[in-house]
């Protein structure tokens, strides 16, 4: 009988100890549900959404309960008949979550979820801000002078959003919030920041798959940032034939690499300014290198053509692939860097007037 007590006994306390292990309980609703809809919990894996768990919503409200070692990303969705689907990511992380799904999601109730939320809000009211001047600047009877206000407000604003992001990144860039956003928001960091910011990341995290390529990226725009020397790289030119860089910088006395793609809208926009600057500084001595990410050869042999670039070409047509970009740190286009002669990199993405002006400091 004893024994018996004694297992008893046992068997009890095991069963506490596990209900007492940290679990997540995601309670949830949807703005006009229809009761009996189905709810998903999903990863992001690249572009697609991978179901993990479902639930049915009921009187207008949905639950998902289990356990999570650490917080990771992740998606609430509801995908109705006819409509947008409606979602929310937020981390998956036990504690009690908090999650209204509708035209702006909330997710509350944990650490990591309240500071991402807070995050969210803040950089939402800026975007809102920003929408809504860039459709009054679309009016057809503004003078040049309120439209020139219009996009200087926009820039600041742009501005704020710059910083709200970095300074929530630095102040999180120990847990998963600021681990998270980093490498999604590190393109419009300058290479300062994104070093203070590695300097800061933990061990824990420096394995993680996206913040590994984005160390291994900053150390390539260290070497080749403002100051370093250019690295070297050997691409096919239109007809084939290896062409190789450092020939090129050898013959000018200032070259602008453009690394740049037929498919690229923003390419296309800003050519102008790069063939002005040809046209204007070339009998100075000033050449251009284009850098092609297309992967389709005729297309960027039949846009070189079209758009009148009659300098040097050249590219291994393996589109975000390419060789040469990589050597560069290059993950979106266009990019440009100028090189003296000497081999010197004097500035990297200079566009629009900026090209023109730099170019008049330096061939006086």
């Amino acid at each position: 009988m004893k024994n018996f007590v004694y297992l008893f006994a046992a068997g009890t306390m095991a069963l506490a100890a596990c209900s007492s292990e940290p679990a997540y309980k995601i309670s949830g609703t949807v703005e006009g549900i229809a009761d009996g809809e189905t709810i998903y919990l999903q990863e992001a894996q690249g572009r697609e959404l991978i179901k993990l768990d479902s639930a049915v919503v009921a009187n207008g409200a949905f639950t998902f309960n289990g356990r999570q070692d650490a917080a990771v990303n992740r998606y609430i969705t509801y995908t109705p008949a006819e409509g947008k689907r409606i979602m929310a990511d937020f981390f998956l992380e036990n504690g009690n979550i908090a999650v209204a799904l509708g035209e702006e999601s909330k997710v509350s109730g944990t650490t990591n979820n309240d500071i991402y939320q807070a995050y969210k809000n803040e950089s939402g009211a800026l975007n809102k801000e920003m929408r809504a001047l860039y459709e009054k600047s679309k009016a057809e009877d503004l003078t040049e002078e309120q439209k020139a206000e219009l996009e200087k407000q926009m820039e600041n604003l742009d501005a704020k959003l710059n910083d709200l992001t970095y300074n929530t990144i630095d102040a999180n860039i120990t847990n998963p919030v600021g681990i998270h956003l980093w490498p999604g928001n590190s393109y419009s960091m300058e290479l300062a920041q994104l070093q203070a910011l590695a300097a800061k990341v933990p061990a824990e995290y420096q394995s993680n798959e996206r913040i590994a390529k984005l160390l291994q990226r900053i150390e390539v725009l260290a070497k080749t940032a403002v100051g370093q020397k250019f690295t070297d790289f050997t691409l096919p030119d239109p007809e084939g034939n290896p062409m190789k860089l450092s020939d090129i910088i050898a013959k000018n006395k200032y070259t602008l690499i453009d690394f740049w793609a037929s498919w690229c809208g923003p390419c296309r926009r800003e050519m102008p300014n790069v063939i002005a600057a040809y046209k204007e500084y070339n009998k100075k001595g000033f050449g251009i290198v284009g850098v092609s990410l297309d992967n389709d050869a005729d297309k960027w042999k039949a846009a070189i053509k079209e758009m009148g670039m009659t300098w040097d070409h050249m590219s291994d047509v393996k589109g975000w692939q390419c060789e040469g970009a990589a050597l560069y740190g290059v993950n979106s286009i266009p990019a440009t860097v100028l090189v003296a002669q000497d081999g010197t990199i004097i500035e990297r993405n200079l566009r629009g007037e900026a090209i023109k002006e730099k170019l008049a400091e330096l061939l006086k």
